[in-house]
């Protein structure tokens, strides 16, 4: 029996997945740690339950990741929803942690970096996210960089995401990316995105709007033969964008406060998130449920022009 034979004993496909994975219909993967850590309950299990209907309305399966009973999840249940966004005792599960999780039998939720793991084992191509994680701000003395960007630069799924988060330094996550040779497209507008901002005033490597040349540029890179993810950015609606000035203010301040309580590790994220929706009276929390949202319709495009290109012999298989 192969490694990957033996990965795919710990998968298990919910019954609406198996059947668009029989009839090759295009699937996107969605992450779960955006409800059990992104967002409070109940807009945490109401997002997550609108993205899955708005994916579906567009002839898309929606796949929503997580570990579960000792084996990882591809597509929840509205009650295994629910469990994720009320339980609180989901496990943040990266690369480092899925042995642990799973071996443990531990409810675990997903990030960037794992979802994208068990997207691939699972055959999916396209993933939906908020936004990615990055180079933290102050890393140069804290080495704090999220294992996102390394997933990135080994797993070929494509990311669709509103840039990375604001909270992070946007210049440093863009130069590792290009030196880990992941490229950054974006559609909509020529900058990357910024999460609750719609310009991070840093360009992307190329500007695709038509899903049918993001589905050409990413089956290229796979058809080589080179290895790795492809982000592809779209920005926040107009309507629920906040001013980068404000973010950047309101950042500074949580991260100030982050500091004073010792906050470090994989609880920096979520401890800053919560923060920035008290500190903008919630507006941050509107700008993100649009921007999931807005980034499921991107993703559910990309999906069908992918599965018009056809597979190529790059992409991950099931």
């Amino acid at each position: 029996m192969t490694a990957e034979d033996l990965a795919q004993t710990w998968l298990v496909r919910s019954p609406p997945v198996a059947a668009a994975q029989a009839a090759r219909r295009p699937i996107v993967a969605l992450e779960s740690t955006l409800i059990a850590h992104g967002m409070p309950y109940p807009e945490n299990v109401g997002t997550a339950r609108a993205v899955q209907a708005l994916i579906r309305s567009m002839g898309v399966e929606p796949a929503t990741i997580a570990v579960i009973g000792g084996r990882i999840r591809i597509g929840l249940s509205d009650d295994e929803l629910e469990l994720l966004g009320r339980s609180g005792q989901a496990q943040k599960v990266s690369r480092r942690d899925l042995p642990a999780v799973l071996a443990g039998g531990e409810l675990g939720a997903t990030t960037v970096a794992g979802t994208m793991i068990c997207a691939a084992l699972a055959g999916i191509e396209v993933f939906v996210t908020g936004g990615i994680g990055g180079v933290h701000r102050g890393a140069q003395e804290t080495f704090d960089i999220s294992a996102d960007l390394q997933e990135l630069a080994k797993t070929s799924v494509a990311v669709v995401c509103a840039g990375a988060k604001s909270i992070l330094d946007i210049a440093l996550t863009l130069e590792y990316l290009e030196t880990q040779g992941v490229p950054v497209l974006s559609c909509e507008q020529d900058n990357f995105a910024a999460f609750y901002a719609r310009d991070s005033g840093f360009r992307a490597d190329h500007r695709l709007d038509d899903p049918a040349q993001q589905a050409r540029f990413i089956r290229t890179k796979w058809d080589l033969g080179l290895a790795g993810g492809v982000v592809l950015s779209a920005p926040v609606p107009q309507a629920a964008a906040m001013a980068r000035e404000e973010i950047d203010a309101v950042t500074l301040q949580a991260l100030a406060e982050a500091r004073r309580k010792g906050v470090t590790g994989k609880a920096v994220t979520p401890f800053l998130l919560d923060r920035i929706k008290l500190l903008t009276g919630g507006r941050s929390l509107a700008a993100n449920v649009a921007l999931v949202k807005h980034n499921a319709e991107v993703g559910a495009r990309l999906a069908l022009a992918l599965a018009q290109a056809g597979r190529g012999a790059g992409a991950a298989s099931p």
